[in-house]
C-alpha cells in the first residue's frame, strides 16, 4: 500500500530515497524563500482567512454537487454526485492554486 507520507517531499525537498529537486542553482535561493513563505502561510490564521475568504466569494467555493440522475439510473442505481468545478469563476479549478499563489507572492512583496 502507498502511503500519503510517500508524495510529499521530506525536510530536505526530496521524495522517496531517491528523489532530489533538479533545479538551476540560480533559482535555489528564490525557491528556499518561497519554501519559507509557504510554510509560513499554512500556519498563519490571518492568511488562511483571507484565503478561505477570496475562496468563498471570488470563486464561489464551496462548490455545489449535483445529482446525476439519469447517470445513477445508467449505472444501475449507486447515486453519482457530479463536483461542479466547471461553475468555479474561470470555469475550472485552477483558480483555487492561482489564488494561493498569488497572496503569497503578496506576502512576499513581489
Amino acid at each position: 500500500m502507498i502511503t500519503a507520507t510517500r508524495h510529499v517531499p521530506d525536510e530536505l525537498g526530496r521524495f522517496g530515497e531517491f528523489g532530489r529537486r533538479f533545479v538551476p542553482e540560480t533559482l535555489m535561493h528564490a525557491l528556499e524563500e518561497l519554501e519559507r513563505q509557504y510554510a509560513a502561510a499554512k500556519s498563519d490564521p490571518q492568511f488562511q482567512l483571507q484565503f478561505q475568504h477570496l475562496l468563498a466569494e471570488y470563486v464561489g467555493r464551496p462548490s455545489p454537487l449535483y445529482f446525476a440522475e439519469r447517470l445513477t439510473e445508467h449505472a444501475g442505481g449507486a447515486r453519482i454526485y457530479l463536483k461542479r468545478e466547471d461553475l468555479n469563476h474561470t470555469g475550472a479549478h485552477k483558480i483555487n492554486n492561482t489564488l494561493g499563489q498569488a497572496l503569497i507572492a503578496k506576502r512576499m512583496g513581489k
